[in-house]
This record gives structure tokens, C-alpha cells and sequence, in this order.
């Protein structure tokens, strides 16, 4: 199963009655740049993993797990259906949210999607 599908199975629980996933992504609360340093870096840095879903009616971030992209234990925050913005770089800087994430270059390709579903 792909990480996209694995964080909209886990998202379900959060959502409301009848919502639909559109799209799914991964965030964290700090720059990625300190990965470089392996294990040291995240316990030094300690990001938070915000699994991220745009349903059409909103977008849910949710409170994830450091060591799994996917995992769920509740809601973060919610924010209206809003363009995210232009993802660009290795780690692109997400000011759209009411929490500022730091997304990888592997999630870009959602995040554009994500825009264009809002269009």
C-alpha cells in the first residue's frame, strides 16, 4: 500500500460523515535540513509529523508519529480549502496553514494536485 493511501486509511477516523479524500501528503513542523545528522538531529530537533489530507470540503492535519509518515492520533488542526501555494526545493516552507510545515520534494506532486483540486 502506498504512504498516500496509508495516511487517507488512517485519516478516516477524523473525518466527517460522507468527507472525501483528494489528496494526501506529509509535512513536519521543522526544517528537514537537520535530518543530515541522522538520529542525533531528529532527537535534537524533534519535529512534528503532520499527515496532511485535502477533503472536499476541508484540510485536516493531523498529529503524527516521528517514526511513521502515516500514523494518526488525532486532529492537529483543520483550515478552510485554500491554495497551498507553489512547492518548490528540497523542502518547501508551507505558510498557507495555521501551522507552518515543511514538506519534502516527494509530496510536491500532491500539493500541486491539492491545488488544482481547489481551482
Amino acid at each position: 500500500m502506498a504512504l498516500r493511501d496509508k495516511i487517507s486509511t488512517n485519516a478516516a477516523p477524523y473525518l466527517q460523515p460522507g468527507e472525501q479524500v483528494l489528496q494526501a501528503f506529509a509535512g513536519q513542523t521543522k526544517s528537514g535540513w537537520f535530518q543530515m545528522f541522522g538520529l542525533v538531529g531528529l532527537l535534537i530537533a524533534r519535529p512534528k509529523i503532520r499527515p496532511v489530507v485535502v477533503t472536499d470540503r476541508r484540510i485536516v492535519a493531523l498529529q503524527g508519529s516521528i517514526w511513521s509518515l502515516a500514523t494518526a492520533k488525532g486532529v492537529a488542526f483543520e483550515a478552510p480549502r485554500q491554495p497551498l501555494g507553489e512547492p518548490s526545493g528540497l523542502w518547501w516552507k508551507c505558510t498557507a496553514l495555521p501551522e507552518t510545515l515543511y514538506v519534502h520534494k516527494r509530496f510536491h506532486k500532491d500539493v500541486v494536485a491539492a491545488n488544482q483540486s481547489m481551482s
